[in-house]
C-alpha cells in the first residue's frame, strides 16, 4: 500500500532518555471505572444489536461521568452518606426496520455489571445512582455508518498512535497496579482497596513509584495498624519489582498521610469516588493501560465508542497492535512507533496515512528490518473488518 511509510528514527529509545514519567490509574480509579462502564455498555449493546438485527448499529457512548458522593469514615467502619452518581450519555440507534431496542436498559445493566465485577464493597442499590442520557444520533453519521457494506467507512478524521516495547518504567507501573489489584493479593491483603494510582518516575537507572491506595476502613482499627499495613504493601511492591526490572526501585505509599494528626487515606468502599473524587471518560489510561507523557500518544477517548467505524478508537488499538507485532517478529528493532490517520467516509482498511518509525542500531540495520515491518502493517489492515467485530465478541479488552 502506497500510504504506508517507514522512517528511521535513529538508535535512541525511551530508555536512553535521562528522565521518564509513567502513570497508571488502577481499576478502581474513578476515571478507569467510568471508562470501563461505557466500554462494557458498548460491547453489550453491540451484542444485543447483533442478536436482534443481525448487525451492530451506530452508537457512541463515550460521554460518561462519575459524580463523587459523600462519606463518613473512621477506623473499623464507614458509611456513604450521599450516593455516587453514574451518568452515561451518548448517541445510539434505538430502532431498526420497525423494531425497537431498549438502549437505556442495556446501558444501565452493563454499567452495574461492570461495577459489580470490579469493586467489592459498594452497595449498588443504595450507594450508587445510575442515569442514562443516551439519545439517537445525527442522520449524517448514521449515513456514513450504513454506507460501508463490504468494509466500514471511517466516521471521523482522526488518528491513533501505538508503540512497543514498553520500557521498564512503563511495564513496572502497569504491572505493579495489576499485582495489587489481583485476586491473590486481595485475598492476602483485603484492606487494600481497588482505587490505586501509580506514578513511576525514572531518573537515570533509578525508578521511584509513588502509589496512592484507598485502604478499606473496616479492616483497620488504628493509625498504628494502618501504618503497619502500608509498610507491608511497600515491601510487597519492592519484592514484586524485582520480577520486572533490575533497576533500583524505591516505593512511597500514600505520601499525603500525616500520622501526627491521624490524617490517613481510608475509605468505606476502597474507592475515592465515595467522597467527592469524580471521574470522566478519556481522562485516564490510554488503550495500552498507561499514560506516557514522554511518548507520542493520542488524547482520544476511545472507551464507549463504537468499534465498527470509529477510527479514533480502532486506529488507537490497531496502531498499538501493529507496533507490538513488529517488535515480536523483529526483536532486533530497538523501538517502534506507529501512527495512523483516517479521513471521514474512507474505508477503515485504507487510512490516509500510516507512518512507522523504527529505531535500530544504524541505517543499514533499519533497511534490513523495515521490509517485514511494512508487511505486518499491511496484514493488519487486510483484517480490519474482522478486527472491528472482535471488539463486540470480547476478544479485545482495552480497559484493565
Amino acid at each position: 500500500m502506497a500510504n504506508i511509510k517507514l522512517n528511521y528514527s535513529g538508535k535512541y529509545t525511551i530508555n536512553d532518555q535521562p528522565v521518564e514519567y509513567v502513570e497508571r490509574k488502577g481499576k478502581g480509579h474513578p476515571d478507569t471505572l467510568i471508562d470501563g462502564m461505557v466500554e462494557n455498555a458498548s460491547i453489550k449493546l453491540g451484542r444485543e444489536y447483533n442478536e436482534t438485527f443481525g448487525a451492530v448499529l451506530h452508537h457512541n457512548l463515550d460521554k460518561g461521568l462519575i459524580v463523587g458522593g459523600e462519606a463518613k469514615v473512621r477506623f473499623g467502619s464507614g458509611e456513604i452518606t450521599k450516593p455516587i452518581e453514574v451518568i452515561i450519555a451518548g448517541r445510539a440507534a434505538k430502532e431498526h426496520n420497525g423494531s425497537r431496542i431498549d438502549v437505556d436498559r442495556v446501558v444501565m445493566d452493563s454499567a452495574k455489571e461492570y461495577l459489580r465485577e470490579n469493586t467489592r464493597f459498594l452497595d449498588l442499590d443504595n450507594e450508587v445512582r445510575f442515569v442514562s442520557k443516551v439519545n439517537t444520533g445525527s442522520s449524517d453519521l448514521h449515513g456514513v455508518f450504513n454506507r460501508g457494506d463490504s468494509m466500514p467507512l471511517a466516521n471521523d478524521t482522526s488518528f491513533g498512535i501505538g508503540f512497543a516495547p514498553l520500557s521498564d518504567t512503563e511495564h513496572l507501573a502497569l504491572e505493579a497496579e495489576r499485582y495489587l489489584n489481583s485476586k491473590e493479593y486481595k485475598a492476602a491483603m483485603p484492606m487494600v482497596g481497588e482505587d490505586i494510582k501509580v506514578m513511576g518516575v525514572r531518573e537515570g537507572d533509578s525508578i521511584t513509584l509513588t502509589i496512592a491506595i484507598a485502604f478499606v476502613s473496616k479492616f483497620i482499627n488504628s493509625t498504628d495498624e494502618y501504618m503497619k499495613y502500608k509498610e507491608r504493601v511497600r515491601n510487597d511492591v519492592l519484592a514484586f519489582s524485582k520480577r520486572i526490572t533490575d533497576k533500583g526501585v524505591s516505593v512511597v505509599i500514600n505520601n499525603g498521610d500525616s500520622g501526627a494528626d491521624g490524617s490517613v487515606y481510608i475509605t468505606k468502599s476502597g474507592l475515592s469516588c465515595e467522597a467527592g473524587d469524580d471521574g470522566s471518560v478519556g481522562r485516564g489510561n490510554r488503550v495500552n493501560g498507561i499514560i506516557t507523557p514522554f511518548r507520542h500518544m493520542s488524547l482520544e477517548a476511545a472507551y464507549g465508542k463504537n468499534p465498527i467505524n470509529h477510527v479514533g478508537k480502532i486506529y488507537s488499538v490497531v496502531a498499538d497492535r501493529i507496533a507490538a507485532d513488529i517488535i515480536k517478529e523483529q526483536p532486533d528493532i530497538g523501538e517502534c512507533t506507529v501512527y495512523m490517520v483516517s479521513q471521514i467516509g474512507r474505508r477503515i482498511d485504507d487510512p490516509k496515512n500510516v507512518q512507522i518509525e523504527i529505531s535500530a542500531s544504524d541505517k543499514a540495520e533499519y533497511e534490513r528490518l523495515s521490509g517485514k515491518a511494512k508487511l505486518i502493517a499491511e496484514g493488519a489492515l487486510e483484517g480490519m473488518k474482522d478486527f472491528a467485530y472482535d471488539f463486540v465478541n470480547g476478544k479485545y479488552h482495552i480497559v484493565g
